[in-house]
This record gives structure tokens, C-alpha cells and sequence, in this order.
């Protein structure tokens, strides 16, 4: 079972088993992974697992969280990536979680020159509930292909150049930059590292490639 190993310089202070969908870190007494520094939020960040991966996500904490050294919002997890909170490093361990090749050939790919996008999923299904949504390319090689976002998260973009996710949660789709040093755009305005709600007919380009995003 793959587990989160909890540190502080160095030294071992617990070790937590990820046998549950949902683990909160934070300061406060009432979370699932519990660090008492003041350098650490009340509900700092989420451990989110599906199947065999599991994603940390951000909790707007004051002094961010960091997956190997890098400030994160969002991350997909590798065996052996190290979470830093506050002076506190958290190191997951899963043998079984999914590469970034496998995240990124996963799925479908949309190929060729660095304009073409790169396409792929991650998790599991998303609830029967949620309404139908897709990506339709308008430009590139690959222009009038739709993909379905029937995944809980999506990984989208070129990596070295711009990658970005969505993820489909109950109260919507949410779309996050996650690597490059320009920001994608949205109905042709630049959005930052938080996220965006996406909307119907919303017009995204990223990595050179501009898709629609449609409710079906």
C-alpha cells in the first residue's frame, strides 16, 4: 500500500498509510496529517488518490507547498517525490504510481511539431452525474478532432513548453497552468497559477494550440 512518510530534518516522525480518498494537511487538530508548525496553514494541502496515483493540491495555504524543490498548486505524484511544508517534508511512497511517461502516452496523443498539443489522463472516470464536456482543436494538424473529458484529471499541453490540467470536480470543470513560463489564455486574456472555472464555449490556447471547450 503506498503511504506518505513524514520528516522533520531528517529525522522520521510518522509514517501514514493512503488508504483513504481524501487526506487533509494542516495545523489544525481535526485533519488527516497533522503538523504543528506555524509555518504550516490550518488546512495546507490535499492528498487526493484514485486508483493507483494520487495529486496533491494546494489549499490557498499562506506559505505554499512544494513538490522537490518547486512551488506547486497541483502535481501528480511520482514514487519518492518529496512534499515540503513549512521546514516539514513529507515523502510518498508508491512503487506502483504512474510515470510521467505513462501520464502523458496514457491517453491520446495529438503529435507533431512543438504547436501540436500533447493530450492525456490520469485518473479514473469521472461520476455518471457530471454533465458531458469536451476539448474541440481548432487549429494544428489536428484541427476539428473533439476529445472527451470523461477524466477526473486531464493533463494537457506540451511538456517543456506549456502544460496545463483539468480537473472535473461537482461544482465544475477547473483548468490550472502547472509548467511554463507563460501563461496560457482563456477567451484571449492570460491567466495565472489559480485555477479557472471553465464556462461553455470557452476558447483556450495553450502550447500554440487553441481548443474550445464545449458542453456536449
Amino acid at each position: 500500500m503506498a503511504k506518505l512518510v513524514l520528516s522533520l530534518n531528517s529525522i522520521i516522525q510518522r509514517e501514514y498509510e493512503i488508504n483513504q480518498e481524501r487526506l487533509v494537511i494542516g495545523r489544525k487538530p481535526d485533519v488527516d496529517i497533522q503538523i504543528d508548525s506555524l509555518q504550516v496553514s490550518g488546512k495546507h494541502a490535499l492528498i487526493i488518490t484514485m486508483l493507483n496515483d494520487s495529486f496533491l493540491e494546494d489549499l490557498g495555504s499562506t506559505n505554499g507547498s512544494y513538490v522537490n524543490g518547486k512551488l506547486t498548486n497541483k502535481h501528480a505524484l511520482k514514487n519518492c517525490d518529496v512534499i515540503t511544508i513549512g521546514r516539514h517534508e513529507i515523502t510518498y511512497i508508491n512503487e506502483h504510481a504512474t510515470s510521467d511517461d505513462d501520464i502523458f502516452e496514457k491517453t491520446i496523443s495529438i503529435k507533431s511539431d512543438l504547436t501540436s498539443a500533447v493530450v492525456a489522463s490520469a485518473t479514473t472516470s469521472i461520476d455518471v452525474g457530471m454533465p458531458l464536456c469536451c476539448l474541440s482543436i481548432l487549429n494544428g494538424p489536428n484541427a476539428g478532432k473533439e476529445m472527451d473529458l470523461s477524466k477526473a484529471l486531464i493533463t494537457l499541453g506540451k511538456k517543456g513548453l506549456q502544460v496545463a490540467e483539468i480537473a472535473c470536480r461537482p461544482e465544475g470543470y477547473f483548468l490550472t497552468q502547472t509548467e511554463g513560463d507563460n501563461f496560457l489564455l482563456v477567451n484571449s486574456e492570460e491567466i495565472d497559477a489559480k485555477e479557472y472555472k471553465l464556462k461553455d464555449s470557452d476558447l483556450i490556447e495553450l502550447a500554440g494550440i487553441k481548443m474550445q471547450f464545449l458542453q456536449i
